[in-house]
């Protein structure tokens, strides 16, 4: 049979554990409220510039199809003719 003078300072012990780990929590908590709406202004930041990167993507990613189309009609016209040999 355990010893009940132990067993209520186990528990005393593990009690005061928790509170210092909620005394903890809520200090993380207080600096989170703090710190969230500079998150939420800087992620509207971010979606503009990524809304910008995306947009510039899209362009280059056009300029880039409109290169490929010219370069393989410039290939095809090359099948037609002979050509000299590229050299290094």
């Amino acid at each position: 049979m355990k010893d009940i003078h132990e067993v209520l300072r186990q528990k005393q012990a593990k009690y005061a554990q928790l509170g210092k780990q909620i005394e903890m929590l809520q200090q993380a908590a207080e600096k989170l409220r703090e710190v969230a709406p500079l998150l939420a202004e800087n992620d509207d930041e971010d979606s503009a510039v990524l809304a910008e990167v995306d947009e510039s993507s899209n362009q280059s990613d056009a300029m880039a199809a409109k290169a490929a189309g010219a370069s393989s009609s410039a290939s095809a016209a090359s099948k037609t003719r002979p050509s000299a040999p590229r050299w290094p």
